[in-house]
């Protein structure tokens, strides 16, 4: 493959792909403490061209997440705080009246960037919420009946506090399916916690990444370089049926109303194949299926309501498909 070119003219061998974004997890880890998972996640997503749904209590670094990524990258990024009166025009932007000209001109909204922060997604009802539905789906606005393609790349990286909470919105179905991987970011060990403490006492400021160190050390020749190269990992047809069976398990679970479509055996297979190809492997194994299905899976499934009362979750219900589905020899 040749070399990728962007847009300042910089190269990005396909060689040094991988490294770039080995790099970009380390680097997220300098104000980022214990949250490996989610790290790594975002990054499969900026592989796969897919968005993430980060859930979590207030106070566990959701939005530090996000806005350490976007340091760590040659990306152009934009936050929207999330809110009940937030329009959907706040978003996508809007026709503005030239008095000078006497013409309607289109006024952009933060949606068009690289790198979108959603941040409080469920804390806007769901008109507002739909607003990127297009977005995400098609990667373009239409306002007024005309198209605006979105730059590349694109990512939504939306957080949300767990649904339990007072003034949050559930996402619709439609719009959660749209979320390639939906990330749960849990409260920290005892000693990531200490090490968090440690480091604000030493000076850490979270609203100011450069002097925590954070560097830009991936662009968007990295990501197109390394696309290149993961999309050339090999997948077995083992692998692929193995894939349709736990797909296909979940919609016959006495627990689910609602089981995975076919778009999650997608994103499942593309998922899995990102992280073959981030450890080092052309080839994908059931291991790395299964490191992918929670993220994957957990949010495009719907649990009956009396499975809930009875303390049944959805990451219960995939673990127990996991474990019966057999696994290709």
């Amino acid at each position: 493959m040749d070399p990728t070119t962007d847009n300042a003219g910089q190269t990005a061998a396909p060689g040094n792909a991988r490294a770039a974004l080995e790099a970009l997890r380390a680097e997220i880890a300098k104000a980022v403490v214990g949250q490996d998972a989610a790290v790594t996640g975002l990054v499969v997503a900026l592989l796969c061209r897919g968005h993430v749904l980060l859930e979590g209590v207030p106070g566990v670094a959701k939005t530090l997440l996000v806005r350490t990524l976007a340091e760590a990258t040659e990306l152009d990024t934009k936050r929207v705080q999330f809110t009940p009166d937030l329009m959907p025009s706040d978003v996508t932007g809007s026709l503005v009246y030239d008095a000078r000209t006497a013409e309607f001109s289109f006024q952009p909204g933060p949606v068009f960037t690289n790198l979108l922060l959603a941040d409080e997604i469920n804390r806007t009802p769901p008109k507002t919420q739909s607003s990127l539905l297009e977005a995400m789906e098609e990667r373009q606005v239409t306002v007024d009946g005309t198209p605006r393609p979105l730059p590349e790349p694109f990512l939504v990286a939306a957080t949300q506090n767990p649904v339990e909470y007072e003034g949050t919105y559930p996402l619709p179905e439609a719009q959660l399916d749209r979320f390639l991987l939906k990330l749960t970011v849990p409260l920290p060990t005892r000693q990531d916690e200490i090490d968090v403490l440690t480091r604000h006492a030493a000076g850490f400021n979270p609203r100011d990444l450069h002097a925590a160190g954070v560097r830009p050390v991936a662009s968007a020749a990295d990501l197109e370089a390394a696309r290149a190269e993961a999309a050339k990992t090999t997948v077995s047809p083992e692998i692929t049926a193995y894939v349709v069976d736990i797909c296909r398990a979940t919609r016959e679970s006495p627990s689910l109303t609602l089981g995975v479509s076919p778009r999650g055996a997608t994103a499942l297979l593309s998922t899995a194949r990102a992280w073959a190809w981030l450890t080092g492997r052309d080839y994908v194994t059931p291991d790395d299926v299964k490191a992918l299905a929670l993220p994957t899976l957990r949010h495009r499934v719907q649990l009956r309501p009396e499975a809930e009362m009875e303390g049944v979750t959805a990451d219960s219900v995939i673990n127990a498909i996991l474990a019966h589905v057999p696994v290709p020899r």
